[in-house]
């Protein structure tokens, strides 16, 4: 287990670890929460790189002498077992009619390189078993012939020394790609990509199946060393079906692969192929072990590939992360809208006059004096000073009943504005791929349950709002002695009418009610506090009821924003994306 000097990478080893390391945090930051276009291939894409990473890149790097790790891979049925048996001489793994039959990974290392495989440094997330292989001449029954592993433990690699294999180099018999288990298959793509070469094994009748060429066009890809293993060709046709298998490689981008053939054979009362089948096959991969220059080259390419894989890995999900950011800006819009409108429709209401309809306008007469008064209006406003004089020489009726028409009115248009927002809100996001899958277990288009309490404690907050305003403009003795005369909540409550009597939206005689009822209010005010002061009154005013009115909407606009959170900002992609020349100066490839 020496270090092999002939081995130098692109950059030293610790550089090459920390640069790795930082990536491998990056990747786990990022966040794909939206159902955008490829959102799901991305994250498919973010968890393998992590895996390989885990798996392979890192135990690499950290340990550019540990023996190579050989994957025996291919199809269900296409003789893994068989021949990693026929490559070490006698049966150490099951085979049998019953499929899948590889369920638990087994790895097969010359007993000096055990120290390499019983920890953790490669493949993490499995834990380990030791197997025993059975003597040679013994009669074992087919069923128990070298390891038996439990058929159900495939997140465990079952260990077995083997004296036959050379040291530096290991094998891994891995379950079927095309397993009708999907676990089995997630756990073949895990192990291939920890390898650092394959032995790709197919049959004559499969080798142009469509899942092992994916994943040998992902080795080519990746620029790993693959040794394709054509078995159970019959006899007679070797040299044809060999040809064609080689053309299809070399278009492939696979010429260097190396082709081993196996005529279909008889197996003996083991299991076993004859003698020497295996052979070339065996001789390739002693000759890899036993220089240390090959195995150096192998490791090299293959370390190599995969970080130029995990560069364009990054940009692809650096993109898939844009996307994110660009759906959070519609879905944002979509809500920010909705919510706009609302806000923009209860001020109106505040403006245009709405306010003073039905039952705020009929306790405003009562408290000011009769309906008959407003009638009056229309045979001059002269006599208005006479009205007012009289107000303040006798006790008004309290203005608790027009405070509460007002609170009463003002509730009812901002729930319904914005009830009308949240089920626009959820409407657009439905319409949106982006945000439909984010309403789990919600029922968007309804307001909270509190939503009521909280707009009605905001309206009486107002008001609770304009009396401290009034308090503090009417710090004089004589501005208070004023106030004192109408008292402080009627003053309130004058104030809140003369802000909502505009006569724009009302008609007929509304107009004439409204206007009177703003003239009322205004001159009152004036008589108390002076015209600038009753001007600077009524904005602060407003102003207070529009930033009220406005955290209200944008907290229940919260409800939809909040889904968004979980969305990585520009900065944190832009992060992931300055790691990708670095890597491809370590694969030795500027970039």
């Amino acid at each position: 287990m020496s270090t092999d000097p002939t081995f130098v990478p692109p950059q030293p080893a610790a550089q090459a670890v920390d640069l790795l390391s930082r990536l491998r945090s990056e990747l786990a930051g990022v966040s794909l929460p939206l159902g955008v276009d490829a959102a799901a291939g991305a994250v498919r894409v973010r968890d393998a790189a992590i895996a390989q990473l885990d798996d392979y890149v890192l135990p690499r790097y950290r340990n550019l002498d540990a023996p190579l790790l050989a994957v025996v891979g291919g199809s269900t049925g296409a003789g893994k077992s068989t021949l990693v048996n026929a490559l070490v001489g006698h049966a150490v793994t099951r085979s049998g009619a019953i499929r899948p039959t590889t369920r638990q990974p087994i790895l097969l290392h010359h007993p000096e390189d055990v120290d390499w495989f019983t920890t953790t440094r490669v493949l993490p997330n499995l834990s380990r078993t030791t197997g025993h292989r059975a003597m040679p001449g013994t009669t074992v029954p087919a069923e128990r012939v070298g390891v038996d592993p439990d058929p159900e433990a495939i997140n465990s690699l079952v260990l077995v020394a083997e004296p036959a294999l050379p040291a530096g180099l290991a094998l891994l018999d891995a379950p079927d790609i095309d397993s009708i288990a999907d676990e089995n298959r997630r756990l073949a793509g895990q192990l291939l990509s920890a390898a650092d070469l394959w032995i790709f094994v197919t049959t004559a009748n499969r080798y142009a199946d469509a899942v092992p060429w994916e994943l040998l066009l992902d080795a080519a890809a990746r620029d790993i060393t693959v040794a394709v293993v054509l078995d159970r060709v019959p006899a007679g046709v070797e040299e044809e079906v060999a040809t064609d298998l080689r053309g299809l490689l070399e278009r492939q981008g696979l010429a260097s692969a190396g082709l081993f053939v196996v005529t279909e054979s008889a197996l003996d009362a083991q299991g076993m192929l004859p003698v020497g089948t295996a052979r070339p096959l065996r001789e390739w991969l002693e000759s890899i072990a036993g220089d240390a220059g090959s195995r150096a080259e192998i490791a090299r390419r293959t370390l190599n590939g995969v970080v130029r894989q995990l560069a364009e890995k990054i940009s692809i999900l650096a993109e898939a992360e844009d996307d994110q950011r660009h759906a959070v800006a519609r879905l944002s819009g979509d809500v920010d809208s909705a919510y706009e409108q609302a806000l923009a429709g209860v001020l109106a209401s505040t403006q245009d006059g709405t306010l003073l309809r039905g039952e705020v306008l009929s306790r405003w007469q009562d408290f000011v004096g009769t309906g008959e008064f407003f009638r009056s209006l229309e045979s001059g406003i002269g006599r208005l000073r006479d009205r007012i004089t009289s107000f303040f020489r006798g006790r008004p009726v309290p203005p608790e009943d027009v405070e509460t028409a007002i609170e009463t009115g003002l509730h009812a248009v901002l729930v319904e504005q914005a009830a009308a927002a949240s089920e626009e809100s959820a409407q657009r996001w439905r319409q949106d791929a982006a945000g439909r899958t984010l309403f789990t277990g919600q029922d968007p288009d309804r307001l909270p349950a509190d939503f009521s309490d909280r707009a009605a404690a905001e309206i009486r907050g107002w008001q609770g709002d304009l009396i401290s305003l009034i308090e503090q403009e009417g710090a004089g003795k004589r501005t208070m002695a004023r106030i004192s005369a109408l008292g402080v909540n009627g003053v309130a409550v004058t104030l809140m009418i003369a802000s909502f009597a505009s006569t724009g939206g009302l008609l007929g005689i509304e107009v004439g009610i409204a206007g009177g009822t703003a003239v009322v209010a205004q001159k009152l005010l004036e008589s108390i506090f002076g015209e600038d002061a009753v001007r600077r009154l009524a904005q602060r005013s407003q102003e207070n009821l529009v930033d009220r009115i406005t955290g209200l909407l944008q907290a229940d606009a919260r409800r939809f924003t909040a889904l968004l959170d979980g969305v990585r900002g520009q900065e944190a992609t832009d992060q992931l994306r300055s790691l990708v020349p670095d890597l491809h100066r370590l694969a030795g490839r500027e970039g």
